[in-house]
């Protein structure tokens, strides 16, 4: 396939539609939480009028050229591993640009936001933000070794790194999906996904008594709200590569709410079932169970 013109606005298009999944997901998900705690939670159109109103706010808080850009690099993440995925497999218009872009290209851009918010955060001079970015970078990269050695597992198994060529060898059945043909590595991916989603027992550097040593007392107005997108963003990002590479993708927007849904709601019910980690105990638990999968994931390919 070769770039044409139109994409750009369906990929903008596909984006629009995945915000907006994201923004109801995660107030969902609170509302859930809520629920569980014995409290009725916010209402579901409450993190739309977060969003207006940090858009509104602006700071005259300056700290280097880099502490702007760190919450832009955090959304740069989100966005280009959603324009370099496929988002509904065999559709004119929902594949973005997956013809440029492929598996490698989809690791980078996971971990890009990640490295742009340590940065940004640590221009801003406070040594608590250093301390939190270190902690949540050390968390992260612990969660993503099991993805890295379950992806090379399945690039292994389909002889490809094209994700759209993923797919396709997944089409056909369900039993010809990533989940039946190789269990291992989806265990091992599924490690790291609860990890990264920023669930508990995964979200200590999230947890409200953490907020003062993180990024979220660092940046406010306009700059909290690149963060709060990106919030909503990149999460259905992850669920859409998770799809594609285990779940046998989406083949209509039907397909993807739903599939999108259930492993959104994985990482959901573990948290509010579950205590939090402390970092330390969650590279324990990384090394002790995400990691010996994923290397036998490589090894019964």
């Amino acid at each position: 396939m070769t770039f044409e013109w139109i994409q750009i606005p369906y990929a903008l298009l596909t984006l629009f539609i995945i915000l907006n999944y994201g923004l109801l997901m995660t107030a969902v998900v609170r509302k859930l939480a809520a629920r569980v705690g014995g409290r009725p939670g916010i209402p579901v159109y409450q993190n739309y009028i977060d969003l207006v109103k940090n858009f509104a706010l602006r700071s005259k808080i300056s700290h280097g050229v880099m502490y702007y850009l760190g919450p832009v690099f955090r959304l740069t993440g989100g966005i280009g591993l959603i324009l370099f995925v496929p988002t509904i497999y065999g559709s004119s218009w929902a594949q973005n640009f997956a013809f440029a872009g492929d598996l490698v290209l989809a690791l980078y851009f996971v971990f890009f936001g990640t490295l742009g918010m340590a940065l940004g955060a640590g221009e801003s001079g406070h040594p608590h933000s250093a301390i939190g970015v270190s902690r949540g970078l050390s968390q992260v990269t612990m969660a993503e070794l099991p993805l890295a050695l379950a992806v090379y597992a399945i690039a292994v198994q389909y002889q490809t790194l094209s994700i759209t060529e993923i797919v396709a060898a997944q089409q056909g059945g369900l039993f010809n999906w990533t989940l039946f043909t190789n269990p291992l590595a989806v265990v091992a991916a599924m490690f790291a996904f609860v990890g990264t989603m920023m669930r508990s027992p995964f979200d200590v550097v999230l947890a409200p008594q953490e907020i003062p040593i993180g990024p979220p007392t660092e940046y406010h107005s306009a700059y909290l709200a690149l963060m709060q997108t990106n919030r909503a963003i990149f999460p259905i990002a992850k669920t859409i590569i998770y799809m594609n590479l285990f779940f046998g993708g989406a083949t209509s927007w039907a397909e993807f709410a739903i599939k999108a849904f259930l492993l959104y709601m994985i990482p959901a019910v573990i948290g509010v079932v579950h205590p939090r980690f402390r970092v330390e105990q969650s590279i324990r638990f990384f090394l002790k169970w995400g990691l010996p999968v994923g290397v036998l994931a490589i090894l019964t390919v």
